[in-house]
């Protein structure tokens, strides 16, 4: 049942009139492990400013039984209408208001999802209320600036443990009763409730002691590694306590793996849920735990930011999420102890690359993005809100010095500390703190929207001494339909200089900081020095814009991109060239060649996996027709040979592995696989555990060499739900008419399926090499999908709109085919958003195809 959408406007004249005080919310889910509904009552206590006026709270709910306003029963059938129930004729000053419903349990990861567990049956909850999903399980107030205290009262199944914001008590007659909350928004309330297996420790230092508590589900507790998640929060809990210079605002901390998540994890104050996909049931790479590390660090961030002090509206939801994406990449890389030095590196190769990806779509926006309601915040949890904006707040660390930024930090939580907030607030601290006048940076950065390019100019005299050095700052044109100005912006940059050594390795002689703003900005470079071999802007990534070489750094980057010491410059260049090829800069088979010619000397094994992925999404998407299937043959053979020369049981071993079965599509590589999956053959130190033997599963059944009855005996193999989302993917992969209606007809024609088997059946159905295969899907696409987007939740809608739109159909019918149904279809703003976007990928395609094909005869 979708909710109402709520404006900004309605929120503000809400705000306005009302202050909350105090919820009380009792449920009843004794017959959970049946499903179903079950009874919640709210009671809620507020202030109206106004004698008389008429508002109204959030409700999304099957059955609504009654609702009392100061003692006075409501005719429910009249106040009650969709989402929403209306509160007339309020007291001034004083009011409590009680709501006593029906609400449904979900399968979509919204409100409080119910999952079954195939191992032992057991029904296992959690609530996910980030944007406006609290409103499926209690009245509330939906909007993160009417702050209140939760008291919440669960009936429970007997044997279950149920765990919220407060700490856990001790249940009477299964009915668990916690204290009051602090004042939060309503978004970051929490329950988790079932047979959860845990594990408790307890942060210690100077005196302060929080309880910690890890939780997953009783079938993946013998993967469960908690000293390891441990170490790593306590870790954050030193560095972010120092930095913050404030205390862990809350009573307790509770880090619980709870399966069919729909994002990475959230931040309930005190219950971190995260997707039990980061308790690992096979060897996965360091790069894995870097993820997980950073993911439960930006959680751990997120306490501060964004649960003790909250945005007012959703248009600085930025805020909260570069902060902490920004927060939990530099403890990674600076605390003590860390794993991960080498996370700034990860953070280029990763989270800056799919903000620049993000940053040249039609649905450009400025940082501080324009929320009208809640149907664009649910479409903004992108790469400017997140990578954009973190790589913005690192330009600002460098702009007023780390020092001074986080003092303004320390400033600000103590000021707000459980209250709301808008950028001013923050960016007045800061210039408080850094003596620097921040209204025109935050006006360049901020509030417009674009990428900035910067190119090196550069001469030199006859015996290669540099005689001038330039940087130039291109603002290109907006994708179309974007809104906005291309705009130019202030970049503080480090420049490295690098030359090759007796030994080969490309190594920084001299780093040149400076401002860079305006078309030019003149360099001083050492007078009658000789010109480095390579000359990096924007090393050590201090700034946000796209990086080109000139053309003696890019011959040289060519030929060596594998023998920079370090990889943070590795992984600069590494982006520039991907970037390039998705601009058509660069040709798809020009990419491979510096692929295979630098992959080898990449020790960073997060980058080795990046380069993985685009290889192959260049091969599939970017590559001239009539050529791709060479490449594909020349990129598989050699996962194949990196995969038996890697060290065996080394990180690079299994992600060879994991590339090449991916890939594999000769009769000779399909057997490989094959023998590798019934034991017939083995690749010295490569353990073929259970996540591997799926992957084998998943390229064979997509090539047609397994069949439903093969799929089914893996499927008996590991009769989990991880195993039961990789069995539905394996069978929407097959390469059969049959296979693709039944998959087809499981996600668009029913809403039966949960979020997770619903991501696993898209994710199998969409194959690269199937593109004729899938060729008539897309008219059922376009005459499907608006019905879709109308009739489910956001969730499930939006995994229909993005995975199933025809992007593997690269040519101009599909982007025709696209042109013709926003223009007649009518579609949402946010639904218009995702097509849009989708559009410009395959648009983008189409140019760098075109590319490729021109370097063939150049």
């Amino acid at each position: 049942m979708p909710g109402t959408n709520l404006t900004r406007e309605e929120a503000q004249e809400r705000a306005r009139l009302l202050t909350v005080d105090a919820y009380e919310i009792d449920l009843d889910l004794s017959g959970a492990q049946e499903g179903g509904t079950y009874r919640s009552v709210t009671t809620v206590r507020f202030d109206s400013a106004e004698a008389g006026a008429e508002t109204f709270i959030d409700l999304v709910a099957p059955a609504v039984h009654e609702v009392e306003l100061n003692g006075k029963a409501l005719d429910v059938a009249a106040v009650f209408r969709e989402s929403r129930i209306t509160l007339p004729h309020l007291a001034a000053g004083s009011n409590e208001l009680r709501v006593v419903a029906d609400c449904s349990y979900t399968n979509t990861g919204e409100g409080l999802h119910r999952f079954v567990d195939p191992v032992d049956q057991q029904a296992y909850l959690y609530t996910q209320f980030e944007v406006p999903d609290a409103r499926r399980v209690f009245a509330s107030f939906e909007q993160p600036d009417l702050k209140a205290t939760f008291r919440f009262t669960v009936k429970a199944p007997s044997g279950w443990t149920v765990i919220s914001n407060s700490p856990t008590p001790e249940p009477r007659d299964d009915v668990w009763s916690f204290e009051p909350t602090p004042r939060v928004s309503t978004y970051i309330t929490a329950l988790i409730a079932g047979p959860y297996h845990s594990v408790h420790s307890s942060y210690e230092k100077d005196g302060q002691s929080v309880p910690l508590g890890i939780y997953c589900r009783p079938s993946l507790a013998e993967y469960l590694d908690a000293d390891a998640i441990f170490d790593v929060t306590r870790m954050g809990f030193d560095w972010f306590q120092e930095k913050f210079d404030y205390a862990y605002p809350f009573a307790k901390y509770d880090q619980l793996f709870v399966p069919e998540f729909n994002a990475g994890a959230m931040e309930n104050a005190g219950a971190v849920t995260i997707r039990d996909q980061y308790v690992f049931r096979s060897k996965v790479t360091d790069a894995a735990y870097e993820t997980r590390a950073e993911t439960i660090l930006h959680e751990l961030a997120h306490m501060w930011f964004g649960d003790l002090v909250t945005m007012e509206w959703w248009n600085d939801l930025w805020l909260n999420e570069s902060f902490a994406t920004y927060t939990s990449v530099a403890c990674l890389a600076y605390a003590e102890g860390s794993r991960w030095p080498h996370s700034w590196t990860t953070f280029a190769n990763s989270e800056k690359t799919w903000a620049y990806r993000q940053d040249q779509l039609p649905s450009t926006h400025p940082i501080m993005a324009d929320i009208r309601d809640l149907d664009d915040v649910l479409v903004n949890f992108d790469g400017i809100t997140y990578a954009k904006g973190a790589s913005v707040l690192k330009q600002l660390v460098a702009y007023v010095g780390q020092d001074e930024f986080f003092k303004g930090v320390q400033a600000y939580f103590k000021a707000h500390a459980f209250g709301n907030t808008q950028l001013s607030d923050l960016l007045g601290a800061l210039e408080k703190t850094s003596g620097r006048d921040l209204r025109a940076w935050s006006t360049a950065w901020l509030e417009t929207a674009g990428i900035n390019i910067l190119r090196p100019e550069i001469e030199t005299d006859g015996d290669g001494r540099v005689t001038s050095f330039t940087v130039l700052q291109e603002a290109p044109a907006l994708p179309a339909g974007a809104k906005g100005e291309p705009t130019l912006r202030p970049h503080r940059i480090a420049i490295g200089c690098y030359d090759l050594d007796e030994a080969g390795k490309l190594v920084r002689t001299d780093r040149i900081e400076l401002d860079v703003d305006g078309e030019r900005t003149t360099v001083p470079f050492p007078a009658g020095a000789a010109r480095p071999a390579v000359i990096l802007l924007n090393d050590d990534d201090l700034s946000y814009a796209k990086v080109r070489l000139d053309e003696e750094s890019l011959r040289v980057v060519t030929e060596h991109l594998g023998d920079f010491t370090e990889s943070l410059p590795r992984a600069l260049c590494w982006s520039a060239a991907w970037d390039m090829t998705r601009d058509g800069e660069l040709a798809t088979r020009d990419y491979l060649s510096l692929v295979l010619s630098g992959v080898s000397k990449e020790s960073d094994i997060g980058v080795v996996q990046s380069l993985h992925r685009q290889a192959k999404m260049a091969l599939d998407l970017y590559a001239a027709p009539e050529w791709r299937e060479a490449g594909l043959t020349q990129w598989t053979e050699a996962t194949l040979a990196h995969l038996r020369a890697a060290e065996p049981g080394s990180d690079h071993q299994l992600a060879w592995a994991r590339a090449f079965a991916a890939t594999a599509r000769n009769p000779q590589q399909l057997d490989l696989l094959q023998s590798l999956l019934d034991g017939t053959e083995a690749i010295e130190g490569l353990a073929v555990d259970t996540e591997l033997r799926w992957a084998f599963v998943q390229r064979l059944a997509a090539t047609g060499l397994l069949d439903e009855d093969e799929i089914a005996a893996e499927y008996e193999r590991d009769r989990t739900a991880a195993g039961e989302r990789h069995a539905a993917s394996a069978r929407a992969a097959r390469p059969s008419e049959e296979a693709k209606a039944e998959a087809w007809a499981s996600v668009v024609e029913s809403d039966k399926l949960p979020n997770s088997l619903q991501e696993a059946v898209i994710s199998g159905f969409v194959q690269t090499d199937q593109h004729e295969l899938l060729a008539p899907y897309a008219e059922r696409f376009f005459s499907a999908v608006k019905d879709v987007w109308g009739s489910r939740s956001h969730e499930m809608a939006q995994q229909i709109a993005v995975g199933l739109y025809p992007s593997l159909q690269v040519s101009q019918e599909t982007l025709d085919a696209t042109d013709a149904w926003l223009a007649s279809a009518e579609p949402s703003a946010a639904l218009r958003r995702l097509m849009s976007e989708s559009r410009s990928g395959v648009e983008r395609a189409l140019k760098a195809r075109a590319a490729d094909a021109a370097a063939a005869t150049a």
